[in-house]
């Protein structure tokens, strides 16, 4: 698979992905009251985004056709 995740959108992904995470353990710290399940779901997010920025390739766009590296 070709790179297909640009600079700008890799950048959005690290921020997003950080504050997911960050968000997704201070849930499991007990810092956030919330609903217990949305933190392995956070979790999974984060980890989606970060690895796709890292990666720079991301399957959803590779299947709807769309390149931001462009």
């Amino acid at each position: 698979m070709e790179k297909n995740v640009g600079e700008t959108d890799r950048l959005v992904r690290i921020g997003i992905g950080a504050v997911s995470g960050a968000a997704s353990l201070a849930i499991l710290g007990g810092a956030i009251e919330t609903n217990e399940l949305l933190a392995p779901v956070l979790g999974v997010a984060s980890l989606a985004l970060l690895g796709t920025a890292y990666t720079s390739k991301c399957g959803l766009y590779n299947a709807l056709g769309i390149n931001t590296s462009e």
